[in-house]
C-alpha cells in the first residue's frame, strides 16, 4: 500500500458563510457520510500561508518572538505570512516576508514541505521553504504595527532548536514542522534534494 494523501471531495448539500473576517471567514457545509446520512461541518476559510526557514552558514536558524492572541503566548517563529493575493507565486510571498520580517534575502531556495496546519477544523495549507545563502536586504527596512512592532529577532543553532520542540518549549507549527523536516532531509538524500523552489503545489495553484 502507498502512504499519500490524495484529493477527495464529498457530495455537499448546502453550505453558508455565517462569518467573514478581514482575512480569513467561517463556512459551515451539509456533509453527505458513506452511509448517506448529512452532517454539518464548520471550518475556517484560509487563504494559505508560507513560511521560511532561514539557515545560515554557521547552522543557525533565523526566528522571531511574537505575541500571539488566540493562545496568549509569545511564541519563537520562522518568518512566516499569508498569500495575500489568489494564485500568488508562494516563493515571491516567501521571499517578501523574509524581507518585510528580518531584512535578509538568500541565494538558494528550495521546499521543504508542504503542511495543512489544522485540517479538522481550517483549510490552510503552508509551503515551507528552506533559504541558503543569507545576507542583508538591501534599502530600508520594512516598517511593522501591530504585534510585528514588538517582534525580536534571534540565530539559534538547529540542535537548540530541536532540544526545545522535543522538551515542549517550542510550539509553532511552522517552527516545529520546519526544523524537523530539516533535520530528516540532512539525515536523507541531503539539502541539495528537496524540491525546487517552484515546485507545484496543488493544495494553493500558483502561476511561476
Amino acid at each position: 500500500m502507498t502512504i499519500k494523501d490524495t484529493p477527495e471531495e464529498w457530495e455537499i448539500r448546502a453550505t453558508d458563510t455565517p462569518f467573514v473576517g478581514n482575512k480569513t471567514s467561517v463556512r459551515t457545509d451539509d456533509v453527505v457520510m458513506p452511509d448517506g446520512t448529512v452532517v454539518r461541518r464548520d471550518y475556517q476559510v484560509h487563504p494559505g500561508s508560507v513560511a521560511v526557514l532561514a539557515l545560515d552558514e554557521a547552522g543557525r536558524v533565523l526566528v522571531l518572538r511574537q505575541y500571539r492572541h488566540p493562545v496568549r503566548h509569545k511564541l519563537w517563529e520562522i518568518p512566516a505570512g499569508l498569500l495575500d493575493v489568489p494564485g500568488e507565486n508562494p516563493l515571491h510571498a516567501a521571499q517578501r516576508e523574509l524581507y518585510e520580517e528580518a531584512h535578509v534575502k538568500a541565494e538558494d531556495w528550495r521546499v521543504l514541505t508542504d503542511v495543512y496546519t489544522t485540517p479538522g477544523g481550517c483549510d490552510e495549507a503552508v509551503r515551507i521553504f528552506l533559504a541558503r545563502g543569507l545576507s542583508d536586504a538591501d534599502g530600508e527596512r520594512f516598517e511593522v504595527e501591530d504585534e510585528e512592532a514588538d517582534m525580536e529577532l534571534a540565530r539559534v543553532p538547529v540542535e537548540e532548536l530541536v532540544r526545545g520542540v522535543l522538551v515542549g518549549e517550542l510550539h509553532n507549527t511552522c517552527l516545529v514542522v520546519g526544523v524537523l523536516s530539516l533535520v530528516a532531509a540532512r539525515q536523507g538524500d541531503g539539502l541539495d534534494a528537496l524540491r525546487p523552489a517552484q515546485a507545484p503545489w496543488p493544495a494553493r495553484p500558483f502561476e511561476s
